[in-house]
């Protein structure tokens, strides 16, 4: 959130001492919504509070676009922008909690410094190009991009403020007639269809932030805002100022009609020709001049008193961040069904096209760093068709599959072993092998199928009656009908080995985890009011219940270790994580760890007796059960995670644009990163992210560009 200055006493200077738990320690600005707080947190982070005004609190409209603006803010991404941190949009004064960036506005910048050179134009371009194509990802319109609007920190800018912002699939929340958004940096559109204002609206106000940037001006410029709203519509920008090598650019991003603007992709790639000598370091807010002495003297970013502040008259001062996608990594299995997660069995190193008994000459890694031992490798199964490959590992290879193709890879050299058509299906889990054999299927129409681990080719194919779950569990296949029935099917053979209902389980959709050495089937419901769960945990070959429990609260299953399973509460509202239960069969404990902050939507991940949760406001969290605490908290800037993967020394975590990040499982610091893999279909978001894959020291994933890499996963800083 942006440190605004403080825009003044007055009667909403005196705002109550907490929002929520969080404690206000200092006014950072002042707006027409509300006032945004310096905070912390009862673990002593820094956030922003934004609290409504006390008059608008009363407004049932007004409590409506801050509900819509808290909605935006978790939908879109936290590497852009200020992740929200927690919310109450139903307080007697609604409240909005961000994390806290320290850094100046734009707006500030050029007012201490003057406009921008060339150099940092372009990289202030290039974020906020790349903010916007994370933020029109989600289906947002920022709608009032401006200067006061964007933060700069020192990993790049920051797009703040949703207040007005909508998702493109929303009604507009507005009176007809009235004007929404900032004149200078309004979109044609905007004044003449308001009801019709889309993503290109937010690259001319791109435009006009850029002008003003380079030259302290806009390219409309009166005293009037009615003259200004005539020149947006009517008139050609003046460009004056502007450096010549941009100024084509940011010329296309002011064209009057909305088709004609190029798209935030369209800007990275031209911005990258702009000039040979492009620069891709981050932004650096403000030169630090030397002293007689030639040292550096330091400038303090932060927010000072009230005293000295220079106000931003027309800042709203909100700094907000994230989406609140659905709930990633919950292990509940959908009506899509899942796959199997028990592995055997010896892999041959041959490849066929659709099960065809012909093997084709093998395919080798489409990149490979080093000529002898482990390099890494990226490897693209098919030349056309996308989605992220998801992969599991059998058996000294990698399975996968995307929509409509099963493949296998090997994981030395990332050569295509063989592939198999599918029915163009979405996936939520990756295929394995069980009983033998390759579980490629996942819906729910057609015959179930399994295919030999050496060819692809199909071992068997059975007619099922209709089911709407499934799940392989060691050797066994789990079909859940829409009335409660189960049925277990043998994955080696195809045959039906038992059906019948589950005793306490009204339709079982159930999850698994993969090493345990007795694998279960378990399933979780809660109780009508939510105040209580049964889990049940099946037996697969027969059926028979092996244990259930009835838990506190509407828990989630996320893991198995050590004889215990784990469990997160589901917030009844938010669905942010609030802390993490450890439930104990054998003896009937249960131990809950509370988490100081809550995890959003968070994805988990179990390594012995620590739960890692991803947050899609780009937290990454580590929970010690032995300790009872939280042992670290990384934010690590992206948008949403996979569920996170540890093998003890690392934790890794993949990123909605094919990232792979790997963090220091002790101290929690970011190690390295791969490089993004967003591929052509830049503009679409992974439904789900698929887990990395470890195995023998090295990581794998899959990416949106539909490649599956590898990389060692002993040395994250070398990526």
């Amino acid at each position: 959130m942006a440190p605004q200055r403080d825009a003044g006493a007055g009667a909403e200077a005196e705002l109550p001492e907490y929002a929520g738990h969080y404690r206000l320690e200092s006014c950072l600005g002042s707006g027409g919504m509300g006032v945004v707080h310096l905070a912390r947190s009862t673990s002593g982070m820094r956030v922003a509070v934004k609290v409504v005004h006390a008059t608008y609190a009363k407004d049932p409209e007004f409590r409506g676009r801050f509900r819509q603006e808290v909605a935006a803010a978790r939908r879109v991404s936290g590497a852009f922008t200020a992740p929200v941190v927690d919310a109450d949009p139903e307080a007697g004064r609604p409240w909005m909690a961000t994390l806290f960036i320290p850094g100046p506005t734009l707006s500030e910048q050029v007012k201490r410094n003057g406009p921008m050179d060339e150099a940092q134009l372009r990289r202030l371009m290039a974020g906020l190009a790349e903010a916007l194509r994370d933020i029109h990802r989600v289906g947002v319109v920022h709608r009032d991009l401006k200067p006061s609007n964007v933060l700069l920190a020192e990993d790049g800018p920051k797009v703040i403020d949703f207040g007005i912002s909508r998702p493109k699939d929303s009604e507009l929340r507005t009176e007809t007639g009235k004007l929404i958004g900032t004149p200078p940096f309004m979109a044609p559109e905007q004044f003449r269809r308001p009801r019709e204002v889309g993503p290109a609206a937010d690259v001319f106000a791109l435009g006009s932030l850029l002008v003003h940037a380079a030259t302290g001006r806009g390219p409309f410029d009166s005293d009037s805002p009615y003259v200004v709203a005539y020149q947006v519509v009517h008139d050609e920008p003046d460009l004056t100022g502007v450096p010549e090598s941009l100024a084509p650019l940011v010329l296309r991003c002011l064209a009057k009609e909305p088709e004609d603007r190029p798209t935030p992709d369209e800007l990275m790639r031209e911005l990258r020709s702009v000039a040979a000598a492009y620069d891709t370091q981050v932004f650096i807010p403000a030169q630090r001049p030397r002293g007689d002495d030639g040292a550096e003297e330091t400038h303090d970013a932060r927010p000072k008193g009230a005293a000295g502040a220079d106000a931003e008259a027309d800042a709203d001062a909100d700094a907000v961040g994230k989406r609140p996608a659905r709930r990633l990594g919950r292990r509940t299995v959908l009506v899509a069904g899942v796959l199997c997660l028990a592995v055997v069995g010896g892999l041959a190193s041959v490849q066929v096209w659709g099960g065809g008994s012909a093997a084709p000459t093998r395919e080798a890694g489409a990149v490979r760093s080093a000529s002898d031992g482990f390099g890494a490798w990226e490897a693209t199964p098919a030349a056309e068709g996308g989605g992220m490959p998801q992969c599991s590992y059998a058996a000294g290879r990698l399975l996968c599959a995307r929509p409509g193709l099963v493949f296998a890879v090997d994981p030395a050299d990332g050569g295509i072993l063989w592939r198999h058509a599918v029915e163009e299906t979405v996936r939520s889990e990756p295929p394995v092998v069980s009983g033998g054999l390759v579980q490629p299927e996942v819906g729910l129409l057609g015959p179930l199928e399994a295919l030999e681990p050496a060819t692809g080719e199909p071992a068997w194919q059975e007619d099922m009656p209709a089911y709407d779950g499934m799940r392989c569990v060691g050797d066994m296949l789990l079909l859940t009908r829409a009335d409660g029935m189960v049925t277990g099917v043998d994955s080696a053979s195809g045959r039906t080995r038992w059906a019948h209902r589950i005793p306490g389980q009204s339709v079982p959709y159930f999850t698994s985890f993969a090493g345990e050495k007795r694998p279960a089937a378990y399933a979780a419901s809660p109780s009508a009011d939510g105040n209580r769960t049964r889990v049940t945990a099946v037996d697969p070959a027969s059926g028979d219940v092996r244990w259930e429990a009835e838990l506190e609260g509407t828990l989630a299953l996320e893991g198995a270790a050590d004889g215990s399973v784990y469990l997160v509460p589901e917030g009844t509202t938010d669905g942010n994580a609030k802390a993490v239960v450890r439930y104990t069969p054998a003896t009937g404990e249960t131990h809950r760890v509370d988490l100081p902050v809550p995890v959003e939507a968070a994805a988990v991940g179990v390594h012995g007796d620590t739960v890692y949760l991803a947050g899609t406001g780009g937290s990454l969290v580590a929970v010690d059960m032995a300790a009872g605490k939280q042992a670290w908290r990384l934010e690590t800037g992206v948008s949403r995670g996979s569920a996170p993967v540890s093998d003890g020394r690392h934790v890794y975590v993949t990123a909605p644009d094919g990232r792979l990040l790997g963090v220091d499982a002790r101290s929690g610091r970011l190690l390295g990163q791969t490089r993004p893999r967003l591929g052509a279909d830049s503009d679409r978001v992974p439904a789900s992210l698929p887990q990395p894959v470890l195995a023998g020291g090295h990581v794998y994933a899959g990416a949106p560009d539909g490649t599956v890499f590898g990389v060692d996963g002993r040395d994250p800083a070398a990526w």
